[in-house]
Formats: C-alpha cells, sequence, structure tokens
C-alpha cells in the first residue's frame, strides 16, 4: 500500500510539473503574438489582401484619456500585453464594444504606456476594468469579466 502511494504521489508532482510549464509556454506564445492596432484599426488578410477593419474600442493614452472619459459612460480597461489574463480579456471587451456601440465607449488603456493615467487611478493588478461616468469612477473590477456582466453593468449606469 505504501509503495503504491508513493508511486501515485509521484505521477501527480510529475503531472503539475507538466500543467506549469505547459501554462506558462502558453502564456509565452500568446504574448510574442502581438498584434499592431494603429488609429482604431486592424489589419486583416481576406483573400491575401490587407483590408483595414474599423475597431469600436478607443486606444487611451495619458494625452486623450481626460478628454475621452470626461462625458457618458465609459468602460476601460487597464492592461498590458505580456499578461495572460489581459489575453483572456482581450476579445471581451471587443464584443462588449460592439455591443455597446452608439450607447457606451469603450477603451483600452496599456499600463506600460499610460502610466500617468493608471497612477491616477491606482491601478495595482490588471487586468482591471473602471467603468467611469462623465469622467468620475462608478464600477472597478479586477480580474477576468465575462461579456454579459460588462454589458449589464454598464446598460446600469447608462440609465
Amino acid at each position: 500500500m505504501g509503495k503504491r502511494r508513493k508511486t501515485r504521489e509521484r505521477v501527480l508532482v510529475q503531472l503539475g510539473i507538466s500543467i506549469a510549464v505547459a501554462t506558462m509556454i502558453a502564456m509565452v506564445n500568446g504574448c510574442s503574438n502581438k498584434q499592431e492596432k494603429k488609429e482604431n484599426t486592424v489589419t486583416t488578410n481576406n483573400n491575401n489582401s490587407d483590408v483595414p477593419k474599423q475597431t469600436h474600442e478607443l486606444t487611451l493614452t495619458d494625452t486623450n484619456f481626460d478628454a475621452e472619459t470626461s462625458q457618458g459612460v465609459t468602460l476601460v480597461d487597464f492592461w498590458a500585453p505580456w499578461c495572460g489574463p489581459c489575453q483572456i480579456q482581450g476579445p471581451i471587451i471587443e464584443k462588449v464594444a460592439v455591443a455597446m456601440a452608439g450607447q457606451a465607449k469603450v477603451g483600452k488603456c496599456n499600463v506600460d504606456e499610460t502610466p500617468k493615467s493608471a497612477e491616477q487611478f491606482g491601478i495595482r493588478s490588471i487586468p482591471t476594468l473602471i467603468i467611469l461616468k462623465d469622467g468620475k469612477e462608478v464600477e472597478r473590477f479586477v480580474g477576468v469579466k465575462s461579456e454579459a456582466e460588462l454589458i449589464s453593468v454598464l446598460k446600469k449606469h447608462i440609465k
């Protein structure tokens, strides 16, 4: 019985190490596949031709942050390209931006490129999602949040 238990424990330890290594590899691969966004456009390959596609999310910087968030309801995603959970949250933010187009603004704020804005809101963990109404914080979330949850909270603040 003792020998079986030690073998089982050894297998579990090896399995845990394998999972940890696979997770690290996935995070490194995910962070190295950077997409460039310029002026809210994404280049896609469609029939071997590059076609610019309009996105619904704003790129927020220290320069434009106040102007873009001063009126109406705005969801701001504080993120970084090296952050694994941020890579999961990114596509969700894009879907929220499409769903809320014309009702609320949705912006992304890269904390590595916007230290002033990140410091202004006391960002310590990412992803941090902040909902602003007329430039003032009304909700804050830390960690990955679902599309449905974000849309529901945005609609609550639009009314």
